[in-house]
């Protein structure tokens, strides 16, 4: 499937240093977090670093994906002139990398914008990583996105 996207959409989110997740269990219940992310072609990446005290492959991001893959992610701008105001909103089908090269080549993505990534030692066993397929993208800005 190709993906549609909107004028300024993607080096919006190519500027962007955060996003939103949101994804819900087989419930229903949703559940939003920030993610740092890099957007490879029609994909976005993000890694599950260290958490103190906690194995990452527990987070209720992950068990949330596993129940119900279906996921939004959102990344804003806000200005309090709010002429400036605008967001790039991502529906997809999101899930965890299995294969190595994927995931060698996302964690790379993710080094080049994100200095803090290039001195942590992440590892495919043991922090994983998340790939968003895009599906749909979705703009508003109340002036063009790509100003």
């Amino acid at each position: 499937m190709s993906v549609r996207w909107p004028s300024g959409a993607r080096e919006f989110l190519d500027r962007a240093r955060i996003g939103r997740l949101a994804t819900s269990d087989a419930a229903q219940q949703p559940h939003v977090v920030p993610i740092c992310f890099a957007l490879v072609g029609d994909r976005v990446y993000s890694v599950i670093d260290a958490k103190p005290k906690r194995d990452p492959r527990n987070l209720k991001r992950l068990r949330n994906i596993a129940e119900n893959p279906r996921v939004a992610f959102l990344v804003d701008h806000y200005e309090d002139d709010w002429a400036q105001l605008a967001w790039v909103l991502v529906r997809g089908r999101c899930g965890l990398v299995d294969d190595s090269r994927e995931y060698e080549v996302a964690l790379e993505a993710l080094r080049h914008r994100y200095e803090q990534y290039r001195a942590m030692p992440l590892l495919a066993d043991s922090n994983p990583m998340l790939c968003l397929e895009i599906e749909r993208v979705t703009t508003w800005a109340h002036g063009p996105v790509d100003s």
